[in-house]
């Protein structure tokens, strides 16, 4: 098993959170209304039976839930593996919205994304754990955003889709 420092990044996950926590937030809470929730202590739900993916998630743990505009860092914490070695050309479908109103709906580089943490393509597969914590902008609002991130390799083949719902509040006293 691969064990990735705090300076490391999950290939996928952390790409999806990386632009959302930068665009938005983390998730808060998700109903698992179809059986297809994360595994861990995490809101977020996969679009569909994740049973094909090329990541497989086996724990993803979000603290602390909901967001708060603390200025304190987020921790994640995963335990995951990649079925397949992801090369150069994968990208990340992203839509972010509020309510019923597109924020965001942008197509982003895989490798890219992953570059901000320390990784690159191709990367390799295996197993891997990580912690790594993540601040939130100083400049996001509190309010409840969805975010949608679906996953494919230069190919077209779906590594992940993950959708769920953020909540960003003040600081609880």
């Amino acid at each position: 098993m691969k064990v990735l420092s705090a300076a490391a990044a999950l290939p996928v996950y952390l790409s999806f959170i990386s632009v959302s926590v930068r665009a938005i937030a983390l998730p808060s809470s998700s109903q698992d209304v179809w059986g297809l929730k994360v595994p861990g202590d995490n809101p977020l739900s996969y679009c569909e039976s994740p049973s094909e993916d090329t990541l497989q998630i086996e724990s993803l743990d979000i603290s602390p839930q909901p967001l708060e505009l603390s200025g304190k860092a987020h921790t994640v914490k995963a335990s995951l593996t990649l079925r397949e070695t992801i090369e150069e050309g994968a990208y990340i479908k992203l839509r972010l919205k509020a309510g019923a109103i597109n924020l965001l709906d942008k197509t982003l580089d895989f490798c890219e994304e992953i570059s901000k943490f320390d990784l690159e393509c191709p990367l390799e597969k295996g197993s891997i754990s990580l912690t790594k914590g993540l601040d939130l902008p100083q400049l996001v609002p509190p309010g409840k955003f969805t975010v949608y991130a679906d996953v494919y390799t230069r190919d077209d083949e779906r590594i992940t889709c993950l959708h769920g719902d953020f909540q960003v509040q003040q600081p609880s006293e």
